[in-house]
């Protein structure tokens, strides 16, 4: 049975493609193939709830890809609404019948329909052929025409047609017309296309309806092309006016086919249809709807334009509200509805082949390779109504169509598919097909023939080419297959998944169509006619395949590929092999196919490539390596890889050349689309490499090594390990990881060994080291930091600095050998610095150690004990050399901090020479103190015991209390000393300045005396004070005496005593005899003179009484020349004097206290 009589309807009738808003002649046809889909019906339900309960929003957005149906759906509903009549059925009745099974949706329509109404319905593209985008109202001026037009008037002209509507307000629109035919001689609509050249005659035939003259209105015309204007709400008006002429209820929709294409992203004619819709809205009150369609939803064309504009269309996305969008499901509803809906027969051979093929579909029909996915067939249904297609075809043909038209590949103003839809696409393909026997599959590639009409013929060369040239009809196929795929995003051209798209029948091959697929690629790709990238293929314009000739032909060095490999190959390595085991790192010597790169280092790693002619001959490549530290990775054979990279670096090279040359865009647009491509395909041919460096042999020194696992990364790290632990053998040697922070330990780490000289205790590496110094000490070879470093590196060893470093500290603190620098042997901190500081390694000479015989081993550490009270820990000769030396350090320190209390223990000058020797002793390398410092030891041990000794007693123990508290007492009592006998003060004086005081018991004789001057002082302090309080006793009894103490009250006499209490606990708590007369003779003169003013003050309150002032004899104002009392006449005179001074102050209202 073949396809074509399994289907209802002939596939190969009439159906229209593309649906034209102004084709009037196919009403009846397309209103009967109109197939109302789930979506569509769901969309209506919720335009016509909106448009028969007007809410205040006028517009619908209608939306959907090239070929979905949009346009057809606004024609049906321009009809609809308007319930236009089709060959004497209503368009109701047609719609009706194809939702008999919703009812809502029935009765929605019903009413919509009942509605009276007027349908204009235009393509705002072709009407708008004489307007400029660049206008202002744009849009207005095609709704303004296409409004004009429906009421009968000119629509080419605003001013021509607002001539006729104000005639046909007077009703004078027909005689003028008819009038103008008897002057013209031709009809009026014939005539107002040349409007400006019958001026004449429409100011005569206006002149003969109106009555005046014809000189009068020659230029009536002109005065109305002078004065026509027309704004949004001048517009908006006249619909309603229109409206209002009608019948009740009366509604004039406006059906805007592809404004989305024709406004784009232009701010001002969006703002245009804005403002239209929202006059309509406010003017006509819900009479008069906007319905448009775009491709896109009205989000995503706001989204478009900047935050700011957007912000301003908040308005427009409230006007239309209502929005119908139609997506591929719709599309592939359509299509099998109206195109490949089944007969009974059809459904059973249908039923019949799912059943048989439906476990096959996954191996036949799924995209692999990373390709985007697209669903199968859900269940036995589903095949039915889409087969001779595959569910893929319907979403991938669309995505095709559309990514073609983004890259302007179809003729035409806004680059659509043109003359074909979706539903005309399919057709073709089912009509060429039908012919076929059930079984048989429609096959992507047959797709190009429904579009190659609408084409760009520079899109298509290569395929009208190849029709001529090429002999092999399949690889034209597989040409047009990836024509239509080009441009799909997410759709990988691989073999795999051409196979797919160019499966015919279920019973066909899948490994040998995938073999002819590769065939007719491998053919294509020769003759340039596709470019291949990795895995994928890629169709080549004729721009394309120009540039695609030009960059095989491109010459390139054989040093820009090594470059490549290089590249791609020494990026999968560190920069230097880390050996897992010591965690050390080698810097290698990179060779590629024989040829070394940069710097040489003793272990090599050589990549053999598919470059390489030997890449085959391992067994020479075996020979090759033997004896050699070298790593070999013997990749395999691969003229994929090979000319990949070539072409990579073809393709680099003829961009840097004509990048920044070429003047086409398109060429320009060409090579950035082949540098992104090149980009991607540099990643595929590094995924070739790890490929085969995951499959690679592995030769070490001649003999291969197996190294197991697949990653790339991870057997270059392996076979690099094995390169070492093949070259360096001594490595094993090093037992233990070493850092150059622990020299510190490896130079400690003997202090107190048991094991002193003994060679045995030695590990192996330290050995080496050893027996490396002691040979070429025995030769006569000056032997350096250096000369180890040089040595111990390389071969068989191979160790690492900070292992050498850490050894030779361990030796040096082992006492096997010694490191001197200009003759100075180095230890400890400059030890430590010297190794840590490689530039000088080649300064520093390391020879075997002096041995030192145990005698002298034996006197040091005796000596040791004797000097320091301690024994040595230390018992190897260095070791112990070294700690003598500390020690040393530590007393030396330990004197200099005595000695800097000298001012206040004068005695402690007498560690100056002490500390003098000790300080030629602390720069001594360790040899000195068992040869040298036995011939101080007399020296040494009589100083310690006739000085160091009895200072440090003194100085820890409680003679220092003593001397601290005679030194404190004097300092405190110095003011007392001089009521007290000089003997005993200067005797004590005498003890704390001696040299020697800190020896015998000269701080017990300074504590008696001491004592002794503390009682003499506070028996004379004791004296003082008694009799300073009899004094103020005596000032207190004498004031309490007074006719004016009685008259104070409690209060001022309480402050009275308080006064006398103050200075009296005063004086008892003064530590000082000569404060204690001070006090009490102040208290005296000063302090009792100002108890009795106050006294006076308080007994005598009145304003103007003079207060009394109390003053001592020695306040008065006494004039007496003469010094002293020489005569009986001195004496009278002064006597004259001091009553003459007593008068005066008395005068002055003073008492005086005697």
């Amino acid at each position: 049975m073949q396809l074509y009589d399994i289907f209802v309807k002939p596939v190969d009738r009439t159906i229209e493609g593309v649906i034209k808003a102004d084709d009037m002649a196919s009403l009846r046809l397309e209103a009967e193939e109109y197939v109302i889909t789930n979506e569509v019906s769901r969309s209506m339900e919720n335009f016509l709830g909106a448009y028969t309960d007007y809410q205040g929003a006028n517009g619908v957005w209608i939306s959907g890809f090239f070929g979905s149906g949009k346009s057809h759906l606004l024609k049906m509903l321009a009809l609809l609404l308007e319930n236009q009549e089709i060959d004497g059925q209503s368009a109701l009745e047609y719609f009706l019948l194809k939702v008999e099974h919703n009812a809502m949706l029935k009765g929605d329509l019903s009413r919509a329909a009942h509605i009276p109404s007027r349908s204009i319905l235009f393509n705002i593209d072709q009407k708008a052929d004489t307007i400029s985008k660049k206008e202002i109202d744009a849009v207005l001026a095609v709704f303004v025409k296409v409004f004009n037009e429906m009421r009968g008037y000119y629509g080419k002209f605003g001013y021509v047609a607002h001539f006729e509507s104000d005639l046909d307000k007077r009703g004078e629109y027909d005689a003028f017309k008819a009038a103008y035919q008897d002057v013209a001689g031709k009809d009026w609509s014939v005539g107002r296309e040349e409007v400006m050249l019958e001026k004449s005659n429409i100011a005569k035939a206006y002149a003969q309806i109106s009555g005046t003259s014809v000189e009068s209105n020659k230029n009536v015309i002109d005065a109305y092309r002078e004065e026509y204007k027309m704004s949004i709400e001048d517009f908006a008006e006249e619909v309603n006016a229109y409206i209002q002429r009608q019948e009740a209820g009366f509604r004039l929709n406006f059906f805007v086919d592809e404004i989305g294409q024709y406004i784009a992203d232009n701010v001002k004619l969006m703002t245009n249809l804005q403002t239209i819709a929202e006059s309509l809205a406010t003017k006509c009150n819900g009479q008069s709807w906007v319905i448009v369609t775009a491709q896109e939803e009205m989000d995503s064309v706001l989204g478009g334009m900047s935050k700011q504009q957007t912000s301003d269309f908040s308005k427009i996305q409230d006007r239309f509200k209502t929005r119908m969008k139609l997506t591929s499901q719709n599309v592939d509803e359509v299509i099998q509805k109206r195109l490949l809906k089944k007969n009974t027969t059809g459904e059973s051979y249908c039923q019949d082949l799912y059943g048989k093929e439906k476990n096959n579909f996954g191996t036949l029909f799924d995209f692999t390779d990373g390709a985007t996915k697209y669903r199968g067939f859900r269940d036995e249904q589903d095949f039915v109504n889409g087969y001779p297609f595959i569910p893929y075809q319907f979403p991938l043909f669309q995505q095709a169509i559309e990514a073609l038209s983004l890259h302007n590949a179809f003729e035409g103003q806004h680059r659509s598919v043109g003359e074909r839809s979706m539903l005309g696409v399919f057709q073709q393909v089912a009509i060429d097909i039908s012919q076929q026997n059930v079984g048989e599959l429609a096959t992507f590639d047959r797709m190009y023939k429904g579009l190659h009409a609408a084409l760009k013929a520079q899109m298509q060369r290569s395929i009208l080419l190849a029709e001529k040239h090429l002999d092999s009809d399949f690889a034209k196929r597989v040409l047009k297959a990836l024509f239509l795929v080009k441009y799909v995003k997410g759709f990988n051209a691989t073999p795999r998944n051409l196979r797919v798209l160019l499966q015919e029948r279920f019973d066909q091959d899948v490994a040998v169509l995938r073999k002819e697929v590769e065939e007719a690629l491998a053919l294509l790709e020769q003759q340039t006619y596709i470019q291949r990238n990795g895995e994928t293929y890629e169709y080549l314009t004729e721009d394309e395949k120009d540039i695609e000739q030009e960059i095989k032909s491109t010459n390139i060095d054989s040093g820009d590929t090594s470059k490549a490999l290089e590249e791609l190959l020494f990026t999968m390595m560190d920069r230097k092999i880390r050996y897992d085991v010591t965690k050390q790192d080698y810097p290698f010597t990179k060779k590629l196919d024989d040829k070394i790169i940069g710097r040489e280092y003793e272990l090599t790693v050589h990549f053999i490539s598919p470059f390489s002619e030997n890449v085959n001959n391992i067994d020479l490549l075996k020979g090759y390596s033997l004896g050699r530290p070298e790593l070999m990775i013997v990749m395999s054979a691969n003229a994929r890889f090979i000319q990949d990279l070539r072409y990579y670096k073809q393709t680099e090279k003829y961009i840097r050349i004509n990048h920044s040359t070429t003047q086409r865009e398109s060429v320009r647009g060409i090579l950035g689309n082949k540098g992104i491509q090149n980009t991607e395909r540099f990643k595929k041919i590094q995924a070739q490499a790890y490929e085969l460096i995951s499959q690679a042999r592995f030769l070490v020194s001649g003999e291969e090594a197996e190294i197991a696992g697949t990653d790339p990364k991870t057997r270059i790290v392996k076979g690099c390990n094995e390169l070492v632990s093949r070259t360096y053998p001594n490595l094993r040697m090093l037992k233990t990881s070493y850092s150059e922070n622990e020299i510190r330990k490896y130079l400690d780490l003997s202090k107190g060994s048991m094991f002193g000289g003994d060679d045995l205790s030695l590990g192996e590496a330290e050995q080496e080291i050893l027996g490396f110094v002691q040979s070429n000490k025995n030769a006569g070879t000056r032997i350096t930091l250096k000369s180890i470093e040089e040595h111990f590196s390389k071969k068989p060893y191979g160790w690492y600095l900070a292992a050498m470093q850490c050894l030779v500290a361990q030796l040096v603190g082992r006492g096997k050998i010694e490191a001197s620098a200009d003759s100075n042997i180095l230890e400890d901190a400059d030890l430590e610095r010297a190794l840590k500081n490689t530039y000088g390694f080649g300064n520093i000479i390391l020879s075997p150690q002096e041995v030192v015989s145990p005698p002298k081993i034996r006197w040091l550490k005796d000596f040791y004990r004797n000097f320091f009270d301690r024994p040595a820990t230390a018992n190897e000769a260095k070791a112990l050399g070294a700690e003598t030396r500390d020690s040393l350090r530590e007393m030396l320190a330990e004197l200099r901090e005595l000695a800097a209390q000298k001012m206040q223990y004068p005695f402690l000058d007498t560690l100056a020479q002490p500390i003098q020797t000790l300080s030629e002793l602390t720069g001594k390398d360790y040899a000195y103190y068992f040869n040298e410092l036995p011939s101080r030891e007399d020296e040494l041990l009589n100083m310690k015991e006739d000085l160091l000794d009895p200072v440090r007693r003194f100085m820890s123990g409680s003679n220092r209390e003593i001397y601290d508290d005679v030194r404190q007492f004097m300092q405190m009592q110095q003011s007392n000393f001089a009521a007290v006998g000089e003997g005993k003060l200067a005797e004590l004086q005498a003890i704390l300045t001696a040299p020697n005081s800190f020896k015998g018991n000269q701080m017990r004789d300074a504590k008696r005396l001491m004592d002794s001057l503390k009682s003499e002082v506070e028996t004379q302090l004791k004296a003082q004070k008694d009799e300073a309080l009899r004094k103020i006793s005596d000032l207190q009894g004498r004031m309490q005496a007074m006719q004016e103490y009685g008259e104070l009250d409690a209060s001022q006499q309480t402050e009275i005593e308080q006064s006398f209490s103050y200075v009296t606990e005063q004086i008892k708590r003064q530590n000082l005899i000569s404060g204690v007369r001070d006090q009490a003779a102040q208290y005296e003169t000063h302090g009792y003179s100002d108890l009795l003013t106050k006294i006076s003050i308080w007994t005598k309150p009145t304003p103007e009484d003079k207060p009394i002032e109390y003053v001592s004899q020695r306040q008065l104002d006494l004039r007496f020349e003469r010094p002293y009392l020489a005569d009986e006449a001195d004496v009278e005179a002064y006597l004259a004097a001091l009553k003459e001074a007593m008068l005066k102050a008395i005068a002055e209202n003073k008492r005086i206290r005697y």
